[in-house]
């Protein structure tokens, strides 16, 4: 179970969030390319949430995700600390990296694109294909891989046990002797996520601020919601579903959810909705780095995919014209957040 929790970090993060959209509300006049009604659906539709979602055996508290913070930026969590959590999930480049696969400490490109941590809170199960459940049972993973950070659990347990520092802060968030698994998967799971979108223009015309977005980009929302039928996968605030499609793109061995429902014809080649809070900023594109631009997987949807059985029902040739394409990455470009990425903290 999950609750909702206003946590000081989290709730600060996004009345700041709020601040910046505040004072703009006031009636809507028909927008360009939308109707009254469809702006007013689709103010509710798309309306910022104010709270976090925070398990019940990992609630937050400022002090547990501190800790998270300072272990996600330090390579002592690598086995020849040359790497951290925030190598491949990079703040200044939207919690990702901008290559097409994530490269480990042996110099071996990773199977899979590096996803964004952006609002992971609440979207389990987590990775392209679904296999962590939750946050805590992912964050460990990539340091023990030897494709990825290298390191064995006994290893960074004394690592961290040695430095006096960190055993302060471990008992700080967890009590005596506090340095274990668990508690190094709670406190980098609590730090993820506490990882929001930072305001974006999109949320000021959500707000009601209708001069925040342009002409172009509300013909790109009409899009988006109508004809090129985006909504349905790319719903919420975050613009995610959280769930697993296949949009007739993969190829290969790599079957993605399928791999773990190998009867199932849905669930073949079908990988994890993304959200498309700050897309623009976050290429390439899809679970492998395959594609280079936005526009790009644009004329993808448009041309409907690879048609087989395990492709997505809502995936279909669209029939967009050049000018809808355009409206549509403007639209997609409202999304980015006008904050200054997180800065990297020192040790």
């Amino acid at each position: 179970m999950t609750r909702k929790v206003g946590s000081a970090l989290v709730g600060a993060a996004l009345i700041a969030i709020a601040a910046v959209v505040a004072g703009t509300v006031h009636s809507a006049p028909q927008e360009p390319g939308l109707t009254g009604v469809e702006a007013a659906r689709l103010r509710e539709a798309f309306r910022r949430v104010d709270e976090n979602p925070f398990p019940e055996d990992n609630p937050y508290s400022p002090q547990a995700s501190d800790l998270g913070a300072r272990l996600f930026f330090d390579p002592i969590l690598s086995g020849e600390q040359t790497m951290a959590c925030a190598s491949c999930h990079n703040p200044a480049t939207a919690w990702t990296e901008g290559r097409p696969r994530g490269i480990g400490e042996s110099g071996i490109a990773m199977k899979q694109r590096t996803p964004t941590l952006l609002n992971v809170a609440g979207l389990g199960p987590l990775g392209w294909d679904g296999k962590f459940p939750d946050l805590e049972s992912v964050s460990f993973t990539p340091i023990v891989s030897s494709g990825v950070m290298n390191l064995p659990e006994a290893v960074l347990i004394a690592r961290l046990r040695a430095d006096p520092s960190y055993v302060r802060d471990f008992t700080t968030a967890y009590g005596e002797n506090a340095i274990t698994r668990q508690n190094i998967e709670r406190a980098l799971a609590t730090y993820e996520r506490s990882i929001v979108s930072g305001a974006a223009p999109f949320d000021r015309w959500l707000a009601g601020d209708d001069t925040a977005i342009g002409a172009s980009a509300k013909a790109g929302l009409r899009v988006f919601s109508g004809k090129g039928g985006c909504i349905g996968c790319h719903s919420g605030w975050a613009f995610t579903d959280g769930s697993f499609h296949d949009i007739g793109v993969a190829t290969g061995a790599d079957t993605g959810r399928g791999s773990y429902f190998p009867t199932s014809v849905k669930l073949r080649y079908a990988f994890k909705t993304p959200t498309l809070r700050d897309v623009t900023t976050r290429a390439p594109y899809m679970h492998d780095g395959s594609i280079a631009t936005l526009r790009a997987v644009i004329d993808l949807y448009d041309r409907g995919g690879i048609d087989r059985p395990s492709r997505s029902p809502a995936i279909r040739p669209l029939n967009l014209s050049e000018t809808e394409k355009a409206n549509l990455i403007a639209f997609l470009e409202t999304l980015n957040s006008e904050t200054t990425p997180t800065a990297l903290p020192l040790r």
